[in-house]
């Protein structure tokens, strides 16, 4: 009588399993050169927002487009930074349509790499979106007045706050059948919240009962995180506001996400 031999997945040690989550998020980043169109949404869309949005609103809102620019330049990184975060959960729920990740859980590789690994290959997306409207808000005439550690601080807000917003695209991105209902998903939640809080237009040009909303939008409470920041004004308030946010943000929609994760793959 013989016995056949079932070969056992094998263990993947903490060490290796770090490595499969950079070789995974550096295949993501590779991908970009592949997919023009995720590199002009990373790159031309945020430069399109902030050049329409100074030049077309700035003097009906601010009455010159370098005051506008001043106020709504943290506002519009915002938002780019919020939408940016869907992305996680289309290019997740892509991988998963697509039969990426059958392939993957072939390999020796450790189960939690190709969902940590595109987590953290969007952040690094994310940085240079970032990066770039800041950029390109500086040619254009905005001043960081919060100096060097401002502006990192903002930086940072921002990522963390981005990775928190991240983890409900996951579990978007998991439980939709297709990526264009991830896509719906930013339309239908994030473009209401960014477009009712202050990041383009101060709250006090608003009727009263809209008013009431917008003081507690947590995209007011971080756009205006990121302004005094940036301005170098007293941001501890708005910052331990943001950050209080994320955290619960995180907390719920962070278990959610993993333990579905695990049942879808």
């Amino acid at each position: 009588m013989t016995t056949a031999a079932v070969a056992l997945p094998r263990r993947v040690n903490p060490i290796d399993g770090v490595r499969h989550t950079f070789t995974l998020a550096w295949r993501s980043l590779v991908q970009l050169k592949h997919n023009p169109m995720e590199l002009l949404d990373l790159s031309i869309q945020p430069i399109m927002f902030v050049v329409l949005f100074t030049y077309v609103f700035g003097g009906a809102i601010s009455g010159s487009t370098g005051d506008y620019l001043m106020f709504a330049l943290p506002g519009i990184i915002v938002q780019n930074a919020l939408f940016a975060s869907v992305t996680t959960g289309v290019g997740l729920n892509t991988d998963l349509t697509k039969g990426v990740f059958d392939r993957l859980r072939s390999l020796p590789i450790a189960r939690s790499a190709p969902l940590a690994g595109r987590i953290i290959a969007d952040t690094v997306k994310q940085a240079w979106s970032i990066a770039l409207i800041l950029g390109l808000g500086v040619i254009l005439g905005f001043r960081i007045h919060g100096g060097v550690a401002g502006m990192l601080a903002a930086f940072a807000l921002l990522l963390v706050f981005s990775l928190a917003v991240s983890w409900i695209a996951v579990l978007v991105g998991l439980l939709a059948s297709e990526p264009e209902k991830v896509q719906i998903f930013a339309f239908v939640v994030v473009f209401p919240l960014t477009f009712t809080s202050n990041a383009f237009v101060p709250t006090d040009t608003m009727p009263g009962w809209l008013q009431a909303w917008v003081d507690v939008n947590p995209v007011t409470i971080l756009a205006d995180a990121v302004r005094e920041l940036l301005a170098g004004g007293a941001a501890a308030s708005h910052v331990g506001q943001s950050l209080l946010w994320a955290a619960a943000i995180a907390a719920v929609f962070a278990p959610l996400a993993v333990s579905t994760f695990k049942r879808r793959v």
